[in-house]
């Protein structure tokens, strides 16, 4: 008999986003490939991980998540958005949002069930998907705005369409989905009888007045939502792997399930200290978002300095910008010969869409960096320059 991997992992590939940083660290480059912080977590934060290791927190949690953590997500919820959750029937804890994802789909779709997801997207979605038996149907978001056609989402929605992906803020695009676009997805979603399943994890990054809005806060889909967050990006701890999925009761038990028997739990003594990070005043959100959008501008002058077509994002950390004029061929040459000769690391466009060629002319950049990092990657981009 030979030996071969499954059939549903034939089509796919190593994480780009992920070599990318592998490379950056083989070449000494600046990494604006991969979205994590090179600057402190919240001290707080940090002295609550360290008191619930020295508590002896060390073993496994409650399956599902520790109760205090439910707690504080439910609390946060409610003090932020006005959603009632309730800790014991509608929230899951899990090993980062990338795993509440993955639950949550394995948990509530079934093979040839069919899934919207907006593109770009975040690379996960697609194998996401795969992994579960489904059918990923692709709607476009268009730039600059990154609005998608109206009747193009009509159209992706069927008798099989079982759930729709959204990322609001969106990685890699930045947008910020309107309540008036929300509206449109729960209209179908309510017609056609699906899932949202939201990604919500730059929650708390946004711009020039650009507005949140869970979509479990529109109305029709409050009982047909599965809000996933985590840690990871609004405190600056993405490599402690604490996320959830929040849901109606019905959907929480699927995802529970799955959950349990794919990580068992996340890490207990950083749930402990996930109870500390939701709890911080309204001051360290206001801060975040002051200190982002300063990220941002000069990210945004250095790209247009050094000849790089882009527009701002209205949330999260990310900008794709256009590279025609650097004339080094597509995404991938361009993305290798940055970061082995210009010494910053960014993600091919293709990497975010279904098909390589609509991303063939761009590359994402990731601005959570010290400014400090940022200025130094201005300069050696510079060498882009003529």
């Amino acid at each position: 008999m030979d030996i071969r991997t499954s059939s549903r992992t034939v089509g796919f590939t190593e994480s780009v986003i992920r070599e990318m940083t592998r490379l950056a660290m083989e070449h000494d480059a600046i990494n604006l490939a991969q979205g994590f912080p090179d600057f402190a977590a919240p001290e707080d934060v940090k002295a609550a991980a360290r008191r619930a290791i020295d508590l002896d927190l060390n073993q496994y949690p409650i399956t599902w998540g520790e109760l205090e953590l439910r707690e504080a997500i439910a609390a946060k919820y409610e003090r932020t958005y006005g959603m009632a959750v309730d800790p014991e029937r509608q929230v899951c804890v899990t090993c980062g949002s990338t795993e509440a994802m993955i639950s949550s789909i394995l948990g509530i779709l079934d093979p040839g069930d069919e899934v919207v997801i907006f593109e770009p997207y975040y690379e996960n979605y697609g194998p996401d998907t795969i992994l579960a038996g489904a059918v990923p149907r692709y709607v476009t978001l268009h730039p600059p705005d990154w609005t998608f056609d109206q009747g193009e989402l009509r159209t992706a929605f069927g008798e099989r369409t079982r759930g729709i992906i959204i990322n609001t803020p969106n990685n890699p695009t930045g947008k910020v989905f309107s309540r008036e676009e929300l509206e449109l997805v729960a209209e179908l979603c309510g017609r056609w009888g699906v899932v949202a399943f939201t990604d919500e994890i730059y929650e708390h990054i946004t711009y020039d007045g650009a507005v949140h809005v869970p979509p479990a806060t529109i109305p029709g889909l409050e009982d047909r939502t599965v809000t996933i967050s985590a840690l990871s990006k609004t405190y600056a701890v993405t490599g402690w792997r604490v996320g959830w999925a929040v849901a109606p009761p019905e959907l929480v038990d699927g995802i529970r399930k799955v959950h349990d028997f794919l990580t068992v739990g996340a890490p207990t003594p950083l749930q402990h200290a996930g109870v500390t990070a939701l709890g911080l005043p309204e001051a360290y959100y206001e801060q975040t978002a002051r200190e982002y959008a300063e990220r941002r501008a000069l990210m945004m002058e250095i790209l247009g300095v050094t000849g790089f077509e882009a527009s701002p994002p209205r949330g999260a950390y990310y900008v794709m910008a256009g590279i025609g004029h650097l004339g080094l061929g597509s995404d991938v040459d361009v993305a290798e010969h940055m970061v082995q000769h210009v010494g910053v690391a960014v993600v091919p466009g293709s990497s975010f869409f279904s098909e390589p060629e609509p991303g063939r002319d761009v590359v994402r950049f990731s601005f959570c960096k010290r400014l400090e990092t940022l200025r130094e990657a201005g300069a050696r981009l510079r060498k882009l320059v003529p």
